[in-house]
């Protein structure tokens, strides 16, 4: 993240009984999932049952909300052990979930008890864990239900595209260097799309390993997603070949009705500097076409957020929800403080090698 997190710890509220509803927890593959379906149209790709069930390999849930037989709020979740820690987190390659309640008819004041009773309904289904923690999608832009039910709220941040705008004013908002150096890889390179998952995959995994790297996502699991999403028209994978035929870069990029997000990308090392920005160019296009917003995924650091301001987003907040037990959380405070002692004495080292 660019910024620190910016927590905010509130008093347990009083109980709000929901009016005539009923909750329950289903498992994936049950009927609740199909009606969720025709009723939620706000749900993200990331929420979609054949996304959930490859990322989690079928280890989810859904806390679910009905009123007079109506779904009106659905919330996945999955739960895996780490040790002897019990944890509910996102699953890999999932950036985003949260819950999905669509707004009520009526005054805004109606719509904020909805969203709240819908909340605290919902929250009362999620599992216990040593730690619960979720990034909403970016269209949630209000937590205080499980801010006041006991959870951290904290903020971090992607860069959106917003559809709407022709391409030469797109082209324009970029910045002068990114600009140049998305012309010139692209005098030196061709861009075509790679419908196999297995080469993008292999592509990945062998540029990870040149690095002394693993897929922290998990080989086979990239494999199944990526072929789903092409499979199913939900994505593509962008390759970048230099003059001789050979790959050098790639990325892919997923969309659902509202958004397409990129999601990964890899290149060589000796590629091109601007071949990214060139991929990336060529998706922003396509997203443009399909009327998009076009998400760049998420800034977790400071040349991520230069490397992506050079491109002419937007900056849009993303709220991130987390409940931890005392003892899970006193452990990650132990781990924490060893880090911070750590890199301090080395750089302590350092300074002293230097003469310093």
């Amino acid at each position: 993240m660019v910024n620190e997190d910016v927590s905010v710890t509130l008093m347990p509220a009083p109980r709000i009984e929901p009016d005539r509803m009923r909750t329950e927890v289903s498992n994936a593959r049950t009927t609740v999932i199909h009606a969720a379906r025709a009723g939620l149209n706000e749900r993200s790709i990331f929420h979609e049952p054949w996304w959930l069930d490859i990322a989690t390999g079928g280890n989810w849930k859904l806390a679910s909300v009905h009123e007079r037989g109506q779904l009106i709020a659905e919330m996945p979740y999955t739960v895996t052990r780490k040790g002897i820690w019990r944890l509910s987190t996102l699953p890999p390659l999932t950036r985003t979930l949260g819950p999905v309640i669509p707004a009520a008819r009526g005054t805004s004041d109606d719509d904020w008890r909805h969203c709240f009773s819908a909340t605290q309904a919902l929250v009362e289904q999620l599992p216990g864990c040593a730690l619960f923690h979720q990034r909403f999608d970016p269209h949630v832009s209000d937590s205080v239900g499980f801010a006041l039910l006991g959870f951290e709220v904290a903020v971090s941040y992607t860069m959106r595209i917003e559809p709407g705008r022709a391409e030469p004013e797109v082209w324009a908002g970029l910045r002068p260097n990114t600009r140049n150096l998305i012309r010139r890889a692209g005098e030196q390179h061709t861009v075509h799309q790679i419908a196999d998952a297995n080469l993008f995959v292999s592509f990945y995994d062998a540029n990870l390993t040149r690095r002394n790297r693993d897929n922290v996502y998990g080989t086979h699991v990239m494999k199944q997603l990526v072929d789903a999403f092409i499979s199913r028209g939900s994505g593509m994978v962008l390759g970048a070949y230099q003059a001789d035929g050979s790959l050098c870069s790639a990325i892919a990029v997923i969309w659902d009705q509202h958004t397409m997000y990129y999601l990964l990308s890899s290149r060589k090392d000796d590629a091109h500097g601007g071949v990214i920005g060139l991929l990336l160019w060529n998706a922003m296009r396509n997203a443009r076409e399909k009327n998009l917003t076009f998400d760049f995924d998420g800034i977790s650091n400071v040349g991520i957020l230069k490397f992506l301001s050079g491109f002419g987003g937007t900056l849009v907040p993303r709220l991130e929800v987390t409940r931890a037990s005392a003892d899970y959380a006193a452990m990650r405070g132990i781990v924490h403080l060893g880090r911070s002692v750590s890199r301090s004495v080395g750089q302590r080292v350092r300074r002293q090698k230097r003469g310093e």
